[in-house]
């Protein structure tokens, strides 16, 4: 049976009751360059046409606060693929405004970054 949060899409033993491709009407890429660091917002401007219950949910989810892609699928329980197409569903009919990872302040292949990284799961485990 069905979670009162959970709505009608997903069950305790048989799971998710929508297959995630049917929620993306089978595509498998975004048309909006996104990742799982990318922030998402939106715009205050209603979705023109029919949306599915996934992107009222985002939609519901993000706010006006800057969400990243990774918190909405997990929310949403969608694997980040599916994720990013609903949101650049949102984003291409102007719900959402997307904005990639900075990392101007941090360069990610900085080797000392990448030793403390290290370091500190070494001490974790």
């Amino acid at each position: 049976m069905a979670a009162p949060q959970d709505g009608p899409w997903l069950d305790d033993a048989a799971g998710r009751l929508v297959r995630p491709y049917t929620v993306s009407n089978g595509r498998t890429r975004p048309t909006a360059a996104l990742d799982l660091l990318s922030m998402v917002m939106t715009t205050g401007a209603l979705p023109a046409g029919q949306m599915g219950p996934e992107h009222t949910d985002a939609l519901g989810l993000i706010g006006a606060r800057p969400t990243s892609v990774a918190e909405v699928a997990a929310h949403l329980r969608l694997p980040a693929v599916v994720t990013k197409v609903v949101l650049s569903d949102l984003v291409d009919c102007g719900a959402l405004t997307a904005k990639a990872p900075s990392f101007r302040t941090h360069n990610p292949t900085d080797r000392s970054l990448l030793e403390a990284v290290l370091d500190g799961l070494r001490r974790r485990l």
